[in-house]
């Protein structure tokens, strides 16, 4: 017991510790009170808060969506399930690390419009997906769509975000099995639905000069490889189309023989390369950049629908129409 004075204080030389131990355990209750607070507003430690911008998803308020964002894992490549800010759309979940990982899951998106007869899907899992990659240079992000799931999801992530991983949907295949199996309906693949308008033996003499390989953007660029016949008869084509795709990327399609374009007229701005004036039919689509180019001044008209990132391709095209058809 601590000595004390007549006037009731600690003797001299003693320290009375009670306002100590108050104060100290004031501000670890303060401490406790920041963390909890911390926690409530902004989610558990180490979780990323990313903002998402609402997208065209008709579905995506639907009660099977909202079903699957609560089955989805807390994590995915090593990230934890990121806060979403408010406004939060609905249908959507993210997994992050940093501001330059994240995985990103929207269920009820619209089918995309390269999702055609003639698209290269991926098969994961019981559930098919279209991956789409972006074309900026130096971009590795994809977007794989699940076509055969309904309502449709859309996850998105770079290689930097999936350490690499062969495709991004590997964390999330149990909970999007779980949405109802139902077959989604290709677009018409390019140029499929072009009226005929011959086709004279130049058309073969072009078809048997075509590569089997198309090389777009240089040697560090992509190649594009030859459609077997199989597949685009099964897309719909006859024997007057050739056709180059590569994984992820909308393909390049030729079809010779076809009738001019209905958006054609005298005037109309053309593009000259070599001895090929073309004529760019624009394609005003959600979601591609391709775009359908008529080879004009020959004995028949040729029309080819590439992307716009390999526009540089009608270079090589043009080449080889000006050798295989006469000049009209």
């Amino acid at each position: 017991m601590s000595a004390v004075n007549s006037a009731g204080q600690p003797a001299t030389g003693e320290i009375n510790k009670t306002p100590m131990i108050i104060a100290l355990i004031l501000s670890i209750v303060l401490v406790l009170a920041v963390l909890v607070g911390a926690r409530v507003l902004l989610g558990p430690a180490g979780q990323q808060q990313i903002a998402m911008s609402a997208l065209p998803a008709a579905e995506a308020d639907s009660a099977e969506c909202a079903a699957l964002v609560e089955a989805l894992p807390n994590e995915a490549f090593g990230h934890t399930r990121a806060a979403i800010m408010d406004p939060v759309p609905p249908g959507a979940a993210a997994w992050s690390t940093t501001e330059l990982e994240r995985v990103t899951l929207r269920c009820g998106v619209d089918m995309p419009f390269q999702y055609s007869a003639l698209a290269n899907t991926v098969e994961v899992e019981g559930t098919t997906w279209l991956p789409i990659s972006d074309m900026t240079p130096g971009s590795s992000l994809q977007t794989w769509y699940s076509v055969n799931r309904f309502p449709v999801v859309a996850i998105t992530a770079d290689d930097t975000s999936t350490g690499n991983a062969d495709n991004p949907v590997a964390p999330f295949s149990t909970a999007v099995a779980q949405l109802e199996q139902r077959e989604g309906t290709p677009f018409d693949a390019p140029l499929v639905t072009l009226a005929s308008a011959s086709s004279p033996q130049s058309c073969t003499t072009l078809f048997d000069a075509l590569p089997q390989q198309l090389k777009v953007g240089g040697e560090d660029g992509t190649t594009y490889n030859r459609i077997d016949d199989a597949r685009m008869k099964s897309a719909g084509y006859t024997a007057d189309a050739f056709a180059w795709d590569a994984p992820g990327l909308e393909p390049i399609v030729i079809r010779c023989g076809v009738a001019p374009s209905e958006n054609y007229a005298a005037g109309a701005m053309l593009q000259q390369i070599d001895g090929i004036p073309w004529f760019e039919d624009t394609l005003l689509a959600s979601g591609t950049t391709s775009s359908t180019w008529y080879a004009l001044g020959r004995e028949t008209d040729t029309a080819v629908d590439l992307p716009q990132a390999a526009a540089s391709s009608l270079i090589t095209i043009s080449g080889f129409i000006e050798d295989a058809i006469p000049a009209e």
